[in-house]
């Protein structure tokens, strides 16, 4: 039996993971400002600004954390390491988020019913400042976005936070020039509608992973025809597939063959067409002992 590994993996530095605690706390900070200026200005749509800005303070901390903890060596329990530690924070923040969302459905539903008298300068002060913290956090996050996946989402968050500000900016707006207070209810619903859209399309593909199912872009049978092109291999079987992490793919299978460069050429081929560089192959010169499903 044989394992290879063809390490690609995108670093983020560690001036940037420092900037980015310094964004959580700010946005953090920024959170409990909205939702204290919110409940003083009777604004549900600002109140629903701080949910998200706090579930995407969050996704920052979970990539602050996971960059620390990923790069914990694997223990003889956790062999495998701690990389997944991302994608369980990811499930635990997707939960928060689709709550969140929920709750901002039946508040700003009940303020489009009944409109309440809400504080137009005091809502626009403060988006105005969550304005400032959103553009800038994603400023921060745009540099190391260019280099790392997890980075790019919580660029496109903190991108997403700041048009968000912009529509409770237009709700006080249209509260100061025309005295219109349902528009409040209307940003809520917005806000709300993209929290559970972002929770739903997000909930398959962590479940996948933490179910270890075979990623969406794998074709097993497509995989299984390229190593049987492989000079030399007689029968390939007991293939499985899934995720370590997000972009960190793994394979195992049986390969029915003798020559032990086949092993190398099979992660190789699995790593040039497939980005599969964690690779476990067993080769054997007789027919397989175990019962294969695949």
């Amino acid at each position: 039996m044989a394992h290879t590994h063809h390490h690609e993996h995108e670093e983020v530095s560690e001036k940037s993971v420092i900037y980015l605690f310094i964004s959580f706390l700010i946005n953090m900070l920024l959170s409990v400002v909205e939702i204290i200026g919110g409940i003083v200005a009777g604004s549900v749509s600002l109140i629903g600004d701080a949910l998200h800005n706090t579930s995407d303070a969050f996704s920052i901390l979970i990539a602050v954390i996971a960059f620390k903890i990923g790069h914990k060596k694997a223990t003889p329990k956790y062999t495998y390491g701690f990389k997944r530690a991302e994608v369980i924070g990811g499930f635990v923040n997707l939960i928060l988020l689709f709550i969140s969302g929920i709750y901002l459905v039946v508040e700003g539903v009940e303020r489009l019913i009944a409109p309440k008298h809400i504080d137009g300068w005091v809502i626009i002060w403060i988006s105005v400042l969550a304005l400032i913290i959103d553009a800038a956090t994603a400023k921060i996050s745009h540099h190391s976005a260019h280099h790392n996946a997890n980075m790019k989402m919580v660029f496109v968050h903190n991108l997403a936070d700041a048009f968000g500000s912009i529509g409770v900016i237009l709700s006080g707006i249209c509260v100061i020039l025309f005295d219109v207070y349902f528009v409040d209810g209307i940003i809520a619903l917005i806000i709300a509608a993209y929290m559970i859209f972002q929770s739903v399309v997000s909930f398959k593909p962590i479940v996948n992973i933490l179910m270890n199912a075979a990623p969406e872009n794998i074709d097993l049978g497509k995989i299984k025809k390229e190593i049987q092109k492989i000079k030399g291999v007689d029968d390939v079987h007991h293939i499985h597939v899934w995720c370590i992490s997000e972009h960190e793919v793994s394979l195992e299978c049986h390969i029915k063959g003798s020559d032990l460069d086949l092993v190398h050429k099979i992660s190789d081929m699995l790593a040039k067409k497939f980005s599969i560089n964690h690779c476990n192959i067993q080769l054997e010169n007789k027919d397989c002992c175990h019962k294969c499903e695949l």
